[in-house]
């Protein structure tokens, strides 16, 4: 059995004085992944801990969690930029939802054109509300991002480590240097729009 390293969320600020934490969600199935209960492994000023989600609640869009083992705002304060990460059965994922996968099942995938160029290398992806965008490296070093959608990436070949595209003209082409943007940082399953 194959498993993932799923980044759920980043711990933030303090919240109040009794240890509540906001959180900055890395997944799109909060309810699930953070259920009372819950229980991460973490490492927090080099020593490793365990956090056991005690509630959760949410304010205006922001989530927010208190642990059981952190009680006021100084314990809370040192988890800040602390990943919360589980790991799941990668085949029961996948399952779930053909079209959908994990940053770090894409990283590192060869794209290759529906002619057979070689056009890049998956570095990550970028989550945006219309369509996630595959941010591909060219052999050249530039970076591109691909639409993941279903006329523009007609197949992911996990076993094969190949993206499949059919990009439009000029996509992959050279921009300014100052155009090029930062690297992704996410976890969130990408999902391919039809």
């Amino acid at each position: 059995m194959s498993t993932l390293d799923v980044n759920v969320a980043t711990i933030g600020r303090a919240h109040g004085l009794r240890g509540e934490v906001a959180l900055t969600l890395r997944t799109d199935q909060p309810e699930e992944r953070l259920h009372t209960g819950a229980v991460f492994e973490v490492t927090a000023d080099g020593r490793s801990r365990t956090l056991t989600v005690a509630r959760t609640r949410r304010q205006q869009e922001r989530w927010y969690v208190t642990f059981e083992e952190v009680a006021d705002r100084t314990d809370a304060e040192s988890l800040r930029g602390v990943d919360l990460t589980i790991s799941v059965d990668e085949a029961v994922e996948a399952d779930e939802d053909p079209d959908a996968w994990y940053p770090s099942q894409l990283k590192g995938l060869r794209v290759r054109h529906v002619d057979g160029r070689e056009l890049g290398t998956v570095q990550g992806v970028e989550h945006y509300p219309a369509q996630d965008l595959l941010v591909v490296r060219t052999p050249d070093r530039r970076r591109v991002q691909l639409p993941l959608v279903e006329e523009l990436v007609p197949e992911v070949d996990l076993e094969a480590g190949i993206v499949l595209a059919d990009p439009p003209g000029g996509m992959f082409e050279a921009l300014p240097e100052d155009e090029q943007g930062p690297e992704p940082e996410t976890s969130a399953p990408a999902r391919k729009k039809r």
